[in-house]
């Protein structure tokens, strides 16, 4: 146990550290939402990797995949290291950082109005974003409760009140750049942490041969034996649902996105690519390979009746493990998801800020009061996502389901399409915003599609498609303007 506490206080005393060292980077609002949009490769390509997998991907996506489909799970790894972060990287970076520096947009609803001349847009994204990150933020704080409760005996409840306390000190103080150099740091520790995890586990069942024959002899949900060890896996159009949810859903999170608004330069983007790649492969390959084993720890506390606790089958995995290797588990989990939290509490208070307060409630906004209001806002941000995940309406991986299916259904297509194509109209982005989040609302309370995820990604496909008919058939925006916007890709 001693050796557990000194490995968190040394951590959070190294977060808190880092908040101190970039207050002076934040005293203005560029630097305090951008990092003076002059980050480099290394730390942009790791916020990128640490904003992406959380506890919610170590605890709950690789807990519920891995128990239902195996090791098949891995594949959903796959798909996030090559959609999720080359493609991401390769479609998006170059683009987004071109176009967002040449309208000076700093969030994702700021985008919308200058792409698409409107203001209506960029209110209606703003209330979007901050409705629908607070069940993800939830979700991640539910992941890290549940894992600190295992490792520590105390109640998961008090564990995420401290978590809440300590994210919001360091990005208050800091900003973007005290979240970025706190990425770096915590994304090494993911690096070392999942390959050791990984190596111990395993070693528990005589190692990855003796584990896979092993997994070979275990019957599925519905009493097939041996699927679980197979390539596909015993579902392998509900395994494609998750991977398309996970996977492209980065392309439209402003949280991720906002990544390339900050970075430095085309090279810097150029090395992120790989750095961000690389990350990827490690850690959400390592995750869901780990999860995709889960049934050789099964055990009567993980089921309540006929239900399985996913959100406890990665923690229980983990039990068995001497005490120095837990305390690196918890740093792991740690490290994912407060890099997590510090990205979604900073876009969702940026955004209101400068999107919804800013000359719609208080018309004259000095760039003193925009940082106080941010800072607050990071506040109440985290003390309703906290309030939530005391008492979580559902696991870990449906309320991230629910926030990525929304955000990403509403927000892909209308930003990857108006990075590429000038015809894109604003009526059909408004289309997309009632197709992702409305459709989302729907299928809460009427189950048209009955899983989360596959709700998710059915409404991102969906906005990929209803986006360029719209477009066809609706007001074509200003072709003068639109000229002078598309006129940033000359530019070297």
């Amino acid at each position: 146990m001693l050796v557990k506490i000194v490995l968190v206080v040394i951590f959070f005393a190294i977060m808190i550290g880092v908040g101190t060292y970039s207050k002076k980077m934040s005293t203005s609002v560029d630097g305090f939402v951008l990092g003076g949009r002059s980050v480099g490769p290394w730390l942009t390509a790791f916020a990128f990797g640490t904003s992406y997998f959380s506890a919610v991907v170590f605890v709950g996506y690789a807990g519920q995949f891995g128990w239902k489909y195996g090791l098949s799970s891995t594949w959903i790894g796959i798909g996030n290291a090559i959609i999720g972060s080359t493609l991401a990287w390769m479609m998006l970076g170059r683009r987004t950082r071109q176009m967002t520096h040449w309208l000076n947009s700093r969030t994702m609803p700021d985008f919308f109005e200058s792409r698409y001349m409107s203001k209506s847009l960029k209110i209606a994204a703003s209330i979007i974003i901050f409705i629908f990150l607070i069940p993800y933020t939830a979700s991640i704080y539910n992941g890290i409760g549940r894992l600190f409760e295992m490792g520590f005996g105390i109640s998961f409840k008090y564990c995420i009140v401290l978590m809440a306390l300590f994210t919001a000190i360091y990005v208050v103080l800091g900003g973007y750049m005290a979240t970025a150099l706190n990425d770096f740091i915590q994304g090494m520790v993911m690096l070392v942490g999942i390959v050791l995890i990984i190596y111990f586990v395993l070693d528990q069942k005589g190692g990855l041969t003796q584990a896979n024959l092993q997994m070979m002899l275990l019957e599925d949900d519905k009493g097939n034996v041996g699927t679980l060890a197979t390539l596909l896996g015993p579902d392998p159009l509900n395994l494609l649902g998750v991977v398309i949810l996970t996977s492209l859903g980065t392309w439209g999170l402003p949280q991720m996105i906002g990544k390339f608004y900050s970075i430095k330069d085309e090279k810097a983007i150029e090395r992120g690519t790989i750095i961000s790649t690389v990350f990827a492969v490690v850690i959400s390959c390592g995750c869901y390979f780990l999860g995709g084993f889960g049934r050789l720890f099964d055990n009567p506390t993980l089921h309540n009746g006929e239900k399985i606790l996913y959100d406890a089958v990665v923690p229980y995995m983990l039990s068995g493990l001497p005490d120095i290797l837990i305390g690196l588990v918890i740093l792991l989990v740690l490290s994912a998801s407060m890099s997590t939290l510090a990205s979604l509490v900073l876009t969702s208070s940026s955004t209101m800020t400068l999107d919804l307060i800013k000359g719609n409630i208080i018309k004259d906004m000095s760039e003193k009061k925009q940082l106080v209001i941010m800072r607050g806002l990071i506040v109440v941000f985290i003390i309703i996502s906290v309030i939530i995940a005391l008492d979580p309406p559902t696991f870990i991986a449906q309320l991230m389901g629910i926030s990525w299916g929304a955000l990403a259904g509403s927000f892909l297509a209308p930003f990857l399409y108006g990075l590429y194509f000038k015809s894109i109209t604003k009526a059909s982005v408004w289309v997309s915003f009632v197709v992702g989040a409305g459709f989302t609302v729907v299928n809460m309370f009427a189950h048209i599609i009955e899983s989360p995820i596959n709700a998710g990604a059915a409404a991102m496909l969906a906005g990929l498609v209803v986006v360029p008919i719209v477009s066809l058939v609706t007001k074509k925006p200003n072709r003068e303007k639109v000229n002078e916007i598309f006129q940033c890709y000359e530019k070297e």
